[in-house]
């Protein structure tokens, strides 16, 4: 069978996950990418950003595959790949058997080969590359009590590998490798197994019993999900696909298992989405609490109010997965990134940024966690009137905003509409559940931000909200306008914004952020075009239902549905002009507004009458 080097496309990749980290599976039957022990470790398999030699293990046939087809068993996260060729039929079954909450709890691949028809030859390739694919390893074989193991140890990083058929290292290459026929009803199985402790061989364990149990786990996780509306097994994958991208020991959810997977094919604008955003907060509670999966959502809660901890006065956009602050950015300039797009970035620069919407996300995610029967503690609420004392000294600042730029600060439009969202929350935790605060200031400060975004956002020329103060530039994030409450959704302004945004930013289904053309606008600082962001799609979807539209947004919903791979996955944006998937994959924010859009069209979650509770609803 022969091979490229290089990655798949990012839309051949399925997701393996624990718990505690991920890992990313290739239709050529190649493990590409996976961080031990946690999502936010360096990675021992890095041939997604560069090629073969900086990590992967493939199992697949040598010989010309003329078919693959690939499947999650039901509602798991127990993946089967089945390579078709003229010999015959071999399946491979991956997973990584989830550890609930234990922080040090073993972390495992487990891969596992069919013969189903004929006999096929098999290559096995196992080429481990520590630290980001600059680390390699001393590889050496171990038997304990008969049984043979393959360690490899570099510095403080060690993993094992057993199993029925172990590699050697191929002649004058850094790569360990075998071949052998599997034939009809044959079983072949491996465990590869994050070790601390190289010296000692892993205590074994049965592969086809770490299968069963991963897919006892996800079956019984995902049999409460209680959502009966149309395309109910895409819903269902998204839910699923978050629950693994959940941080089991902390309850945080990281945005992507991945790093700089571009958003422009070989360019710029690649980064680092290993880590927990405040943005996502809402979309989070409501996505997990809306589907039966309330534990969850406490869950996260809990890992939000300690991330967010302390001075009101140093609150980040995101955290690590156990609120860790400081994620300094830093570039691999070893890796030849993702079919070539450079630079490739670990950490994120982005935490150290000015972002005043995420004190109106914090505070409508815990909002919202109150009106669903999450207590308040005195603790929390504590937290929070510091919050808004902070907003209250700084709310008049310009940020970089809801999309991170790397430009100039502005007083973007969202921003502003979030901080009224701050306030709006404060002012309702004191009438609706009665807990102190000086109520009069924070309804003075909603209402003097709600006339600014009323007067400086809306531009009369465009018939549009804009996405900054003074400009022209249009932005989907103003799409939210209805979801939050600041306006209803059939106001003439809400309705002049989504045509314009459909003139200008909707292509077909598919909505970008902004304009990214340098001669349109400057506004993030960085070069290229990107493709389309897929939740800003959802959002559109919301905001015509919202509005009255609601033909439409199912019509549309219908079609952004069909845009996931081949087993259920969504990246961050999509190019429209190459049908390709871009960004990182898979991507939280794109599976949260999906699953938030069924709930809009179909009931589940907040109804029209309880969004305009959120929020002010008036004129």
């Amino acid at each position: 069978m022969a091979h490229d080097t290089g990655p798949g496309r990012i839309e051949d990749y399925a997701l393996l996950s624990d718990l505690r980290t991920a890992a990313l599976v290739g239709r050529d039957g190649s493990v590409d990418w996976l961080c031990m022990p946690r999502f936010d470790s360096p990675s021992c398999f890095s041939r997604l950003l560069g090629t073969e030699d900086d990590g992967h293990w493939r199992i697949a046939p040598t010989a010309e595959v003329t078919a693959v087809r690939r499947r999650y068993r039901d509602n798991t996260l127990v993946l089967e790949t089945e390579f078709d060729t003229a010999e015959g039929t071999v399946r491979l079954v991956d997973t990584m058997p989830p550890e609930a909450t234990a922080d040090d709890a073993d972390t495992r691949l487990v891969r596992v080969l069919e013969g189903v028809t004929g006999s096929v030859e098999v290559r096995f390739q196992w080429v481990v590359r520590f630290a980001y694919g600059d680390s390699v390893p001393w590889v050496r074989r171990s038997s304990s009590g008969g049984d043979e193991c393959v360690f490899a140890v570099a510095g403080p990083s060690a993993v094992a590998l057993y199993g029925d058929r172990l590699p050697y290292r191929v002649p004058g290459k850094r790569a360990h490798e075998a071949v052998f026929t599997v034939d009809e009803g044959d079983v072949l199985s491996w465990v590869m197994e994050f070790s601390y402790s190289p010296e000692t061989p892993p205590a074994k364990v049965d592969p086809a019993d770490e299968v069963r149990r991963s897919e006892v786990f996800w079956q019984d996780w995902a049999c409460d999900l209680g959502y009966h509306g149309p395309h109910g097994d895409v819903v269902r994958r998204s839910l699923i696909t978050l629950k693994g991208l959940t941080y089991a020991p902390t309850g945080g959810i990281v945005a992507a298992p991945t790093t700089s997977l571009p958003e422009v094919f070989g360019g710029e604008r690649n980064w680092d989405y290993r880590y927990c955003w405040l943005r996502d907060a809402t979309l989070t509670l409501l996505a997990l609490d809306n589907f039966g999966r309330s534990g969850e959502a406490e869950a996260w809660r809990h890992w939000l109010l300690r991330a967010v901890a302390g001075d009101p006065a140093d609150l980040q956009i995101m955290y690590g997965l156990s609120g860790e602050r400081h994620l300094v950015e830093w570039e691999a300039d070893w890796l030849p990134g993702y079919r070539g797009a450079k630079p490739v970035r670990i950490g994120n620069a982005a935490y150290r940024q000015l972002q005043l919407d995420v004190y109106g996300e914090v505070m409508d995610a815990l909002h919202l966690a109150r009106e669903r029967g999450i207590a308040e503690s005195a603790e929390s609420w504590a937290m929070q009137r510091g919050m808004i004392g902070h907003l209250r000294k700084v709310w008049d600042q310009p940020d970089k905003g809801l999309w991170e730029v790397r430009g100039p600060d502005r007083h973007f439009t969202h921003s502003r509409v979030m901080v009224w969202v701050a306030f709006d929350r404060a002012v309702r935790a004191v009438e609706q559940h009665d807990l102190p605060g000086p109520v009069e200031e924070w309804r003075e400060l909603r209402d003097a931000v709600r006339a600014e975004v009323l007067a400086k956002g809306w531009n009369a020329e465009i018939g549009a909200f804009t996405q900054f103060y003074g400009g022209t530039e249009l932005d989907a994030a103003t799409l939210l306008i209805p979801a939050v409450g600041f306006l209803p959704g059939d106001d003439p302004r809400v309705l002049g914004t989504i045509e314009a945004i459909r003139r200008g930013l909707k292509h077909g289904d598919l909505v970008d952020r902004y304009d990214t053309d340098p001669g349109e606008s400057e506004v993030d600082g960085l070069s290229g075009e990107e493709g389309s962001f897929l939740a800003c799609s959802f959002w559109f979807v919301d905001a015509l239902a919202l509005s009255g539209q609601r033909e439409e947004a199912v019509a549309m919903f219908d079609r952004l549905v069909g845009l996931v791979n081949d087993v259920g996955l969504l990246a961050e944006e999509y190019d429209a002009r190459t049908g390709r998937m871009s960004g990182n994959f898979p991507q939280a924010f794109s599976h949260l507004a999906l699953v938030n859009s069924a709930a809009v069209l179909y009931g589940q979650g907040h109804t029209r009458d309880e969004r305009d509770r959120r929020g002010g609803g008036d004129r």
